[in-house]
């Protein structure tokens, strides 16, 4: 079986799953004419990449809450800055892509990038890689849910990047601090840090008017960055100072939501 028929099975169990809302491992067998055994391989590789529910003798689907494509209800202002951000990455890439809403932008304008090796550690991210027409090779990183921040953390998650080694990494922030780096509310800062410690390149995406937000918690020093993608509301002061940091700063067209 080569990998192009088992890519197109897997599609196939998920389309099923969709029209019937459960599907059991002896009926998919029948209908796709192969093995129960293959067939349960096919829904742990599924499960393993947040697409669906394993249950006993078959799966069910993943709540629409969890897998609905998270880039169609972000603000226009946030998806060209994903835009810009994605025009950043390079066929056959091995990129990192965190959770957050700003982050999940990129994923509409990867259709074009051939031979992408993608890891994410969020189920909606995994979810909309996974429907993609050029089928990116999906990695997840597993580990333990934080429903703060609606993705994978802990130590797992780090073990799992640190086998890997990536060229690029695109990840949000709640706020910038000019003098320090990014920061967040999110008091489970670890996975980020091992997330630019295995990647080549560190970009930053995250609105302008994020600047200044007296959050407590640092992420990313401005050492481990490499580029931030931004709106061009960023003042030239601003700007010119995170570029003394030795980063490269890009300017999106704000675009304001209708």
């Amino acid at each position: 079986m080569t990998k192009r028929n088992t890519q197109q099975r897997r599609h196939t169990i998920l389309n099923l799953l969709n029209e019937k809302g459960e599907v059991s491992v002896d009926e998919l067998a029948i209908q796709l004419e192969t093995s129960e055994v293959t067939i349960r391989k096919d829904l742990t590789a599924l499960e393993k990449n947040g697409l669906l529910f394993r249950r006993y003798g078959g799966a069910i689907p993943v709540p629409q809450d969890i897998s609905q494509a998270p880039y169609q209800t972000i603000s226009a202002n946030k998806q060209a800055i994903a835009k810009a951000a994605a025009q950043l990455i390079a066929d056959h890439n091995r990129v990192i892509i965190d959770s957050g809403s700003t982050t999940s932008g990129i994923i509409q304008y990867l259709n074009d990038k051939r031979g992408l090796l993608v890891m994410t550690n969020s189920l909606q991210l995994a979810n909309a890689i996974n429907e993609l027409e050029n089928e990116p090779t999906l990695l997840m990183t597993g580990g333990t849910w934080d429903p703060h921040s609606e993705s994978f953390q802990g130590r797992v998650a780090e073990q799992v990047l640190r086998s890997y080694n990536f060229d690029q990494l695109f990840i949000g922030a709640d706020g910038l601090d000019l003098a320090r780096g990014t920061t967040t509310f999110n008091e489970l800062t670890g996975l980020s840090q091992v997330m630019a410690e295995v990647s080549r390149q560190v970009i930053v995406m995250l609105e302008a008017d994020k600047l200044g937000r007296r959050i407590p918690n640092l992420e990313l020093p401005w050492s481990t960055v490499n580029i931030l993608v931004t709106d061009d509301r960023l003042s030239a002061t601003a700007a010119n100072e995170i570029r003394q940091h030795g980063v490269e700063v890009i300017l999106a067209p704000y675009t304001q939501t209708a």
